[in-house]
């Protein structure tokens, strides 16, 4: 079996796209996997484009050639645009690999913890926040006070959900506001990104309204990305810790000042999503960084990510799978979930367009906040390509 093309799929999603690469094979077999070229990843499709040339004519199923093939021709330039690009022609490989063996991917590495895996709803008031109009309203009512972050909460706990996440939000003469200045140059405290005394009592009670209407006993986390430096993310958790967090995740890519603040407070730490491969990960591993690693097979590709969480399991690290991206990457997450004994979390974002599922020919089986992993070749499903034609990215 050869590789005879390799091409990418686009489609609008709403308030972004969604790309898929399609791999080919001269037996007719096609590998399907997902990527993400957005604001924080320009130029991502042209660079898989460059790197594709290296595989036509090669066994996709011959997946430690394609991996070590990967790591060689990006050895100089390792992680961001290069590290996504290698896990999207990866990824799609092991596809091919699947469906050839007639085996899902996740037996493909070992074979199955779990088939069922209990959600957290991510982005929870975010997206509503940020994309509301895309989102039909009798699904996700749009958020303007703190009496509908507790009906949030309660459409959370309705919908089987016992998890959730969400960012600071805060809410200002305005309206809410989705506070994010390590992303976003238009936002207050751009770029010293310190936290400020209202903004302390803006996050509590935005977070006490959520647990008040998800319950006591849900586990609430909240994510601060790269929207805080090291002493405003301490005042945070010292905030946060009477409020009983799950945990607070953030970005820092300084494993000794990571370490230093999860020393600091009683509430659980999860970072790492950012960080690409072994090499990259163990550092934090080394300095006991986190309570729980991030990752993202998306982004490392289905290999590194299983490496990567063998590597925390040996350090007694619990794994949470990143997903804020279209629903073949929750599959793809899905799997790795499903092979690992050190699962923590699977993220998984609720409020999206109604189209979504149309883009996979399978879709997603979730009842009550469990998904159910496949047992379908490869990933489990394949892409509607028609679908997508009636969606053209925008």
């Amino acid at each position: 079996m050869k590789i005879v093309s390799i091409t990418d799929l686009h489609a609008d999603a709403g308030w972004r796209v969604v790309s898929f690469l399609k791999v080919t094979t001269d037996d007719g077999l096609i590998g399907w996997s997902e990527f993400a070229e957005a604001r924080t990843t320009p130029g991502l499709t042209n660079v898989i484009r460059q790197l594709s040339a290296h595989f036509i004519g090669l066994d996709p199923c011959n997946t430690t050639v394609v991996h070590e093939l990967l790591r060689t021709v990006t050895r100089l330039t390792p992680g961001g645009l290069c590290a996504q690009a290698c896990a999207a022609i990866e990824n799609a490989c092991l596809d091919i690999r699947g469906k050839a063996q007639l085996l899902p991917v996740h037996a493909l590495l070992g074979g199955a913890m779990r088939l069922e895996l209990p959600l957290y709803w991510s982005h929870c008031g975010t997206a509503r926040v940020r994309h509301g109009k895309f989102l039909p309203p009798e699904f996700a009512q749009p958020i303007r006070n703190l009496d509908d972050v507790v009906a949030l909460g309660q459409q959370v706990r309705a919908r089987g959900y016992r998890a959730l996440k969400s960012n600071v939000i805060l809410f200002e003469e305005g309206g809410p506001r989705v506070h994010s200045p390590g992303l976003l140059q238009s936002h207050p405290h751009w770029p010293d990104r310190l936290v400020d005394a209202s903004m302390l009592d803006g996050v509590v009670s935005y977070i006490s309204a959520l647990r008040q209407g998800a319950g006591s006993d849900a586990a609430i986390m909240i994510d601060l990305n790269f929207n805080f430096r090291p002493a405003s993310i301490r005042a945070l958790c010292r905030t946060l810790e009477p409020l009983g967090m799950e945990w607070v995740e953030f970005d820092l890519h300084d494993a000794t000042e990571l370490a230093a603040i999860r020393n600091s407070t009683s509430v659980p730490i999860a970072s790492l999503e950012t960080i690409y491969g072994m090499a990259g990960i163990r550092p934090y591993l080394d300095a006991r960084a986190v309570d729980f690693a991030i990752i993202d097979v998306q982004w490392n590709g289905m290999i590194n990510a299983f490496k990567m969480s063998a590597l925390a399991d040996s350090y007694d690290v619990n794994v949470a799978a990143h997903n804020y991206h279209g629903y073949l990457s929750t599959l793809m997450g899905a799997h790795l979930c499903a092979l690992l004994p050190n699962f923590k979390a699977m993220e998984f974002v609720v409020d999206e367009v109604p189209w979504m599922q149309d883009f996979l020919t399978h879709p997603l089986e979730i009842s009550d906040g469990i998904m159910r992993v496949p047992t379908r070749p490869g990933w489990g499903t394949d892409i509607n390509e028609e679908a997508l034609k009636a969606h053209p990215p925008r």
